[in-house]
């Protein structure tokens, strides 16, 4: 039997929710509600969040709205009991992820964050590799992630403090924290970041974050950059184990503006140099296949009782308490440095 679902927030990312619960086939969109709802839109409309959650044909929510009221409505529609699907960020901060998680332990329901870079197929490829051993443990991680924005950005509700949480970490950068959370299956503890905003100088959204980190648990150690003044959209991630690395560029996208997305595997050689061009071994994805995959896994965790594994609460917690520590020292200025940077650590 299918479920039926309501979709808060109809823009870009709900009209993707749409199609992809539409591919999966056990889910039907019964009714929407955004502010600005695109001409033609195929489904009911509610005249409001509240009919969506309230409403007892409609079992599934689907949040994608705006950053301020992810954490309000997944809770409402936890209440409601229904099960809930909702876009990054969870919330603002790890605290008020703790209250999303007791009103999901409370209700009995699936919750599911939409961290969909999970899902693409060479982070798949890399993730799967790594947990294989092949190439030994893991020894450190560098991760790059940035776009370029115009002026039409300071117009959208993301120029926002009150309604956004934060500038391109929250934005864009999360993702590139819950993949690190996700390949090193251990969280990071020890942090240095540096948070700036420099060039849009809009207060309360950074425009770039640098940040170095390392789990005590593993030694692991990661060098991260997440950035609006990127002018070419840029995507890499780089994995180096003991025997070998892994280097994920670029990123399939509807748009097209992250390139190719091609893995790079090669193993080291007993002699120098530990590995050249020609041992390495290249993968080209050509589809993405992400919104699918995430689609097929949340309805798993729904129709079957499957456990949700990429996306999960506990996961949101892991990466929201890595973006608190970031902020608080990123932006624990110092007088005696320039305006807006600083550098500290956890273990200083």
């Amino acid at each position: 039997m299918a479920h039926n679902v309501g979709i808060i927030g109809f823009g870009k990312m709900g009209q993707i929710r749409a199609a992809a619960l539409h591919e999966d086939g056990r889910a039907r969109v019964v009714k929407v509600y955004d502010v600005n709802l695109p001409a033609g839109t195929p489904y009911a409309i509610a005249a409001s969040a509240e009919e969506i959650i309230n409403d007892p044909a409609i079992s599934i929510v689907f949040v994608c709205a705006t950053n301020e009221v992810n954490k309000p409505l997944a809770i409402a529609a936890l209440r409601a009991r229904k099960h809930v699907f909702c876009e990054k960020p969870p919330a603002f901060n790890a605290d008020e992820v703790r209250e999303i998680m007791q009103a999901e332990r409370e209700s009995g329901r699936v919750l599911m964050y939409g961290f969909n870079h999970r899902h693409h197929a060479g982070v798949m490829k890399m993730k799967q590799v790594i947990d294989s051993g092949a190439y030994g443990r893991m020894l450190w991680m560098r991760g790059r992630y940035g776009k370029s924005v115009d002026g039409d950005y300071l117009k959208t509700w993301r120029a926002d403090r009150e309604r956004a949480g934060g500038g391109i970490l929250l934005d864009q950068g999360i993702h590139m924290l819950d993949l690190f959370l996700h390949m090193s299956g251990s969280p990071f503890d020890q942090v240095h970041a540096l948070v700036s905003s420099r060039y849009w100088k809009i207060p309360g959204i950074e425009d770039n974050v640098f940040a170095i980190m390392r789990s005590s648990e593993t030694g692991v150690e990661v060098s991260f950059h997440s950035t609006m003044t990127q002018w070419r959209h840029l995507f890499s991630l780089e994995v180096f184990l003991e025997r070998g690395y892994l280097v994920l560029n670029g990123l399939k996208t509807s748009s097209g503006t992250y390139g190719e997305e091609e893995l790079t595997i090669a193993k080291n050689r007993a002699t120098a140099p530990a590995a050249n061009f020609d041992s390495e071994e290249r993968m080209l994805f050509k589809v993405d296949t992400s919104w699918a995959r995430e689609a097929e896994h949340f309805m798993d965790a729904v129709s079957l009782g499957m456990p949700v594994l990429s996306g999960n609460s506990r996961q949101a917690l892991e990466v929201m308490s890595l973006v608190d520590c970031i902020y608080a020292h990123g932006h624990n200025v110092s007088p005696n440095l320039h305006e807006g940077l600083q550098m500290v650590g956890v273990g200083d």
